[in-house]
Formats: C-alpha cells, sequence, structure tokens
C-alpha cells in the first residue's frame, strides 16, 4: 500500500520538460495587480466567478464614474450631450416619426442615425412612464434632477451590459480559443482591461453618451467576420452604422476583408482570382441593403407620399453628415487641428477645397491596411484573426487622423479595436497598446476638465496603470515597459510617460497667456497627434510583417 501512494505521488509530480514538447501556455500577465487580483479563481471550475466578478465591479466603477457631474450641467440655456440625449427621448416619444430629424434643430435637433432614435425612443418611453415631467415636450428642456440623472445614468449602463459586454467576452474567447499559447486567465485580465477602459467610461458613464451600443454592434461583426458568417456579420455591421455614423470609420476594412473571404486561395494567382464567388458578393450585397431598409422602414411608412418620404431620408442624411460645420469644430488630435498651427486651412481654402483634401488624405493612410491584409487573406490557405483586428485598427486610426470633423470622443471608434492586441503574450505588442490607451486618456482631458470631471480624468488613469503595474521599478512586472522593442520605440514610449504628468503640473500651475488662451489645450492635441501618428505607423509595421 506504501509502495502504492508513493508510485501515486510520483506519478502526481510534473514530469521533466520533454525537448519537442508543447511549451505551457504563458500569462504575461502574471505579475501585474490585475492578476493578483483575480488569481484566486484561476483554477478552471473557478473562472466563470472571475468573469462574473469582473463584470460586476466594471458596473461599480461606471456607477462611481456617474456620480460626478455631466456635460453642460448647469451650463443653461443648450447644456450639453446629456440634454441632447434627453431631449430626443422627449421628441422621440411625443412626436409623429416623420418630425423627429426636423424639430427645432436650433435646440439639439436629433442628427444621429435612425437605430439611435429608437434607442432613445425605448428609453423614453420607460422614462415617462415612470416620470412623465422628464420628459414633457419643450417644458423638460434643460430639467436637471437626481432623479432624471439616475434614470440616463442607469440607461448607460443597461446599453452597455446589453450590447458591449456580451460583445467582448464573445469576441475574446473566439480569438483566445484560436491563440492555443493563452491561458484563460489571459482572456480575463483582458475582458477587465477591455471593460475598465478609461476613455469609454469616461465618455459614456462621465459625459454621457451611449458609445457601448455602436461599438458592441461592431464587435458583434467583428465576431461573425472572422467565423466567415459574411451575412450576419453586415447585418451587425449596418446596424452600428445606423446607430452611431462614426462606425463608417471600420467600413473600407470591412468592404476589402469580406472582398477577400470571396476567393479561395490557390497555388496560382489566376486560379486564385477565378475562384472569386459572384453569388455570395450578391448575397452580402443584398443583405446590407435589406438591413438599411428596415432599419428606415418606419420613417417610409410615416411618410403620406413619394416626395415627402425622399424629404425625409434626405433630412435624415444632412443631419448624420454636417460638412457645412468645417474642418473641425473643436480642438482634436488629428492631422487638420495640429497643422492648423502653420497653416491657416479655413483662410487658404474653400470649403469644398478642404472636404476634398481630407477625403484624398483619409484613402490615402486607409488604403496601405487594407491592400496588405487583402493581398494576404487571398494568398493564404489559412485566415489569421489577427488580420482582421490590426485591419480594423488600422483603418480607423487613419480615419480619426485625416477625416473632416472628427471629435475628441471619436478616439474611442480606433481605440477599442486596438484593445484587442492585448490577447497576445508578447510584451511590446502589450506595451504599445496600453501606451496608446493611456495617449488615448490624455487626450480626452480638455474635453472632462470641461465637464468638472477632472477626479474622474486623474482616478481611471491611475488605476488602469496600477492594474497593468505601471507604479512597480521592475521591468518583468511593469507592462508598461516596451519589453523588446527598439530603442526608438522605448525612447517614443518613455519620453511621452515623462511628459504627460510634466504637462498636468504646467497646466494646473500656470496660466495660458492672455493672447493664447487655449495655449494647454493645443499642446495636449498637438502632443497627442504626433503618438496616435506613431502608433499608426507602428501598426503599418506590425500588418507587414503578420
Amino acid at each position: 500500500m506504501a509502495k502504492s501512494a508513493a508510485k501515486k505521488k510520483q506519478g502526481s509530480q510534473p514530469s521533466p520538460s520533454i525537448k519537442g514538447a508543447a511549451s505551457p501556455p504563458l500569462n504575461p500577465y502574471n505579475s501585474t495587480p490585475l492578476y493578483n487580483l483575480l488569481c484566486g479563481f484561476r483554477r478552471a471550475q473557478d473562472q466563470w466567478v472571475a468573469r462574473y466578478v469582473t463584470i460586476l465591479s466594471a458596473v461599480v466603477l461606471w456607477s462611481a464614474v456617474g456620480l460626478g457631474l455631466y456635460s453642460g450641467m448647469g451650463q443653461k440655456p443648450i447644456n450639453g450631450d446629456f440634454e441632447a440625449q434627453r431631449h430626443w427621448m422627449e421628441i422621440t416619444t411625443h412626436l409623429p416619426i416623420n418630425q423627429w430629424y426636423f424639430y427645432d434643430l436650433q435646440y439639439w435637433g436629433l442628427d444621429y442615425p435612425p437605430l439611435t432614435a429608437f434607442h432613445l425612443w425605448l428609453f423614453g418611453v420607460v422614462g415617462n412612464f415612470i416620470d412623465p415631467r422628464w420628459f414633457a415636450l419643450d417644458v423638460s428642456r434643460g430639467i436637471e434632477n437626481p432623479q432624471i440623472k439616475t434614470f440616463m445614468r442607469m440607461s448607460s449602463i443597461i446599453s452597455q451590459l446589453v450590447f458591449f459586454v456580451p460583445a467582448v467576452m464573445g469576441l475574446l474567447h473566439q480569438l483566445g480559443t484560436q491563440k492555443k499559447n493563452l491561458t484563460r486567465m489571459n482572456h480575463i485580465i483582458v475582458i477587465a482591461l477591455i471593460l475598465y477602459l478609461p476613455a469609454l467610461v469616461l465618455i459614456d458613464h462621465g459625459h454621457f453618451q451611449y458609445n457601448s451600443v455602436m461599438l458592441g454592434l461592431f464587435l458583434l461583426s467583428v465576431g461573425d467576420l472572422i467565423k466567415g458568417n459574411l451575412m450576419l456579420a453586415s447585418v451587425w455591421f449596418m446596424s452600428s452604422i445606423l446607430f452611431k455614423q462614426m462606425a463608417l470609420y471600420y467600413s473600407p476594412f470591412i468592404f476589402v476583408y469580406i472582398l477577400a473571404r470571396l476567393f479561395t486561395p490557390k497555388k496560382t494567382l489566376g486560379a486564385t482570382i477565378l475562384s472569386f464567388s459572384f453569388g455570395r458578393l450578391v448575397v452580402v450585397g443584398l443583405t446590407v441593403i435589406v438591413t438599411t431598409i428596415i432599419m428606415v422602414f418606419p420613417f417610409l411608412l410615416a411618410a403620406s407620399n413619394g416626395s415627402e418620404a425622399v424629404s425625409l431620408i434626405k433630412q435624415i442624411l444632412i443631419r448624420m453628415f454636417p460638412f457645412e460645420r468645417g474642418l473641425f469644430e473643436d480642438k482634436v488630435a488629428n492631422f487638420w487641428c495640429s497643422t492648423n498651427l502653420v497653416v491657416k486651412y479655413s483662410q487658404k481654402f474653400t470649403h469644398e477645397q478642404l472636404k476634398l483634401m481630407s477625403l484624398v488624405c483619409t484613402i490615402g493612410a486607409f488604403t496601405p491596411p487594407c491592400v496588405m491584409i487583402f493581398w494576404k487573406s487571398i494568398r493564404r490557405q489559412s485566415h489569421n484573426p489577427d488580420y482582421v483586428i490590426y485591419g480594423f485598427s488600422a483603418t480607423a486610426w487613419a480615419f480619426y487622423l485625416f477625416l473632416f470633423q472628427v471629435h475628441e470622443k471619436t478616439v474611442l471608434v480606433p481605440l477599442v479595436p486596438t484593445l484587442f492586441l492585448l490577447l497576445t503574450t508578447d510584451r511590446s505588442t502589450i506595451a504599445h497598446v496600453q501606451w496608446i490607451n493611456n495617449v488615448s486618456i490624455f487626450s480626452l482631458f480638455p474635453l472632462l476638465k470641461k465637464d468638472g470631471l477632472s477626479l474622474q480624468y486623474y482616478s481611471m488613469f491611475l488605476m488602469i496603470n496600477w492594474l497593468m503595474g505601471g507604479f512597480t521599478l521592475s521591468t518583468k512586472s511593469n507592462m508598461l515597459w516596451p519589453s523588446g522593442s527598439n530603442l526608438l520605440s522605448k525612447l517614443v514610449i518613455v519620453s511621452s510617460y515623462l511628459v504627460i504628468p510634466i504637462y498636468h503640473l504646467v497646466e494646473h500651475n500656470i496660466l495660458p497667456p492672455s493672447r493664447f488662451p487655449d495655449l494647454w489645450v493645443i499642446a495636449n492635441t498637438t502632443f497627442s497627434f504626433a503618438c496616435f501618428s506613431w502608433f499608426y505607423l507602428w501598426l503599418m509595421y506590425k500588418i507587414y510583417n503578420l
């Protein structure tokens, strides 16, 4: 019996490594505070608990940020984005659908696509049932009390739980199953990093918007795209565009990638070209058309005749794409705002010329990643999921850097797909992604300060970097340190981390000269633009080497 026990004990010990055997899964995050917080659930039977703990802690975090101020609070008569969303609930619940995009355009006229209008109508119906005073037509304008604030905050949290959280978890699970060298704890940690994403939390639950819905629909599209389910991917993607037009930033890449999936890679290029499936192309095209028609059908139904239907659709498009507002409306970390210091575009060029210049630059920036991934996709038998994540990230950054009428908040569009690159064992990639995550938060500082959310900004900034081991001097534990990167990348990243605290010290203690009241804002946007440009080039390098 003793002999049997000894044998059993010997069998339970780990066997020595065998040359050629598969390496055990790695977790580059296992020295970080975030891993230490979750490692109690690392046993396979406990990992579902870690997921629920992560979601619950995210909800607590969103709620804590929501206790602060919001966009335009107390700033009569127009207020800000919070009042805009509330007002749209007001008009969608009280007016006929054919008046939604025409009603009092000087006071927060509805300027988002139909799916946003339906989403707000639904919450408006619920809110109107709870307290009709919150959404009384016209007389409720600018209403501010704890009850309406709580309701609006809850609507944002519920929206994120319904659309964004399942999409994040589903896509990470799908990506993780195709990366055999990653542990389940890797997946859970990256889930936490995305659900705690400071830029999204501060904008949706602080400033106040519903970006998580559009982003969730987009991520559902990405998941089906990787599976090869092109029809369902098209439905989700069109839904994301018809919720917020910013999803168009992803459109060139999804078009190119779907096109690539319609080829069957063969031994020769000629055979590959001949394998193109026109039938599947027609099916995808019809899916896009039918999805769009379904979304706008209630507006067509509300029109009394064909002329009114055309007028209504035209008005929706005009409201969605306000080109008349100019090249950029506020200070933003893109090419046009940053270079406007040297070239006064509005003085040197006409409105039409600026639109053309923006279009040409944007196409020039998103074409390289699209072409490279298209070529790789049609020449290789297996489809690498990294193509999709890198492709969407690079294309969206190209739009953010060069497109007409970009807002500070739009940084969420390229940032969210970029965060999925954290699902890796490569320390250099993790450091670059977390760096651009930090720069994105920093680029939002002028907006958040204006909203009275400085405390939330600093708290979120410190929290996410502490979770990544950013306050330890050990390069092994500090995921912000760009291990494995070349000297130039290390210099860029480290110097950036020195510039950010120096900026905040100067901005807090020194008033800008009266001649240049926006000096610190311009300094922020110009620095952020330089960092975003560097990251875009890094993405190009990574795509080339995929």
